[in-house]
């Protein structure tokens, strides 16, 4: 969630990090316990956070009155707040296989079921304060970097990794996605294999050219990307968030993926304090921004979100969710 509701970009999303209607959209940080040491730039004040607006991963510092203003509000952002708000009930009820939570996690499952999305390394694209967009994705990955703009964000996904009391509660989650992926996983396992998969916790600013600073820890071009909530919640306008979708392209290999899930007609969310602002994009704007950043779209799917959902805490519309695939050449 780059921006507290999306991994760097200046823009709203609910809960912690962020993400409209439910979703996740701030970075997280790695949990060092178990499996290998994680590399973690946000824990000792890295990067670019709600209490540190310095350039992040080594950027310049934003200049844009636009991004400036969205960073800005993000300095507001209260993780623990967005993920009331989008992964307690009602939204974060999964009882109903036609709520918003369900059909998210159905998406997820089914693309990585293919197969077709695998490799060694992913990156998580302003992860927020949320885990379940990774639930589905870590068995087909050795090396997942997580990132996010704000600190808080960073923080907060660190209190889950390293199990640490009064991390969120994710296992309803977990349960959930064992269960429609049905090979008999225990949730606990499920989310054993997320912890020890997560190799670092990084700062990132997508609205930068290199998003990750230069020198990275993470390794690039990476075979697959996720990010939920993020752009349309960090983007002043369309063609930030087109610039956006650009510079994330950039860590994909070519024939690598993306798996992007975001808000549709979106123009606000809360998150405590902090009312953020939102680009509203239709489907068809997504399709062509993807087009445009050199990919293939493979699948693209829409949720109406029904009056029920609709708390008062966003003027979301619907959800989307896209899997594209990056051209030869790009």
């Amino acid at each position: 969630m780059g921006w507290g509701r999306c991994s760097a970009e200046p823009r709203a999303a609910p809960g912690a990090a962020a993400a409209p209607a439910a979703e996740s959209r701030a970075g997280s940080r790695a949990a060092d316990k178990g499996a290998a040491r994680r590399e973690d730039s946000a824990g000792d004040g890295g990067g670019m956070s709600a209490a540190d607006p310095s350039p992040a991963a080594g950027a310049a510092p934003d200049s844009d009155p636009g991004r400036a203003a969205v960073a800005s509000a993000y300095q507001r952002f209260e993780p623990r707040a967005y993920l009331r708000n989008n992964y307690a009930p009602p939204r974060g009820d999964l009882s109903s296989p036609d709520g918003v939570g369900p059909w998210k996690l159905r998406c997820l499952a089914q693309t990585f079921a293919t197969g077709e999305v695998s490799g060694h390394s992913l990156i998580d694209i302003g992860s927020g304060p949320t885990i379940y967009q990774l639930l589905s994705a870590c068995t087909h990955f050795e090396d997942i970097t997580l990132t996010d703009f704000l600190e808080v964000n960073r923080q907060e996904l660190g209190l889950w990794l390293r199990e640490e009391p009064g991390a969120f509660d994710w296992s309803t989650y977990s349960q959930h996605v064992c269960l429609i992926e049905g090979k008999g996983e225990s949730w606990q396992e499920k989310e054993r294999q997320l912890r020890a998969k997560v190799k670092r916790v990084l700062p990132i600013d997508v609205h930068q050219p290199q998003p990750l600073g230069a020198g990275s820890l993470a390794p690039l071009p990476a075979d697959a990307l996720v990010s939920t909530f993020c752009l349309e919640a960090v983007s002043p306008d369309l063609p930030s968030f087109q610039r956006a979708l650009d510079h994330i392209t950039t860590l994909l290999r070519p024939g690598g993926h993306l798996v992007l899930i975001g808000a549709l007609e979106e123009s606000w969310y809360l998150a405590g304090e902090a009312r953020l602002v939102v680009v509203p994009v239709c489907k068809e704007e997504v399709m062509a921004a993807l087009v445009r950043s050199g990919y293939e779209v493979r699948d693209l799917r829409t949720y109406v979100m029904p009056a029920c959902l609709q708390t008062g805490v966003d003027d979301v519309k619907g959800i989307f969710f896209a899997w594209a695939q990056k051209k030869a050449g790009v």
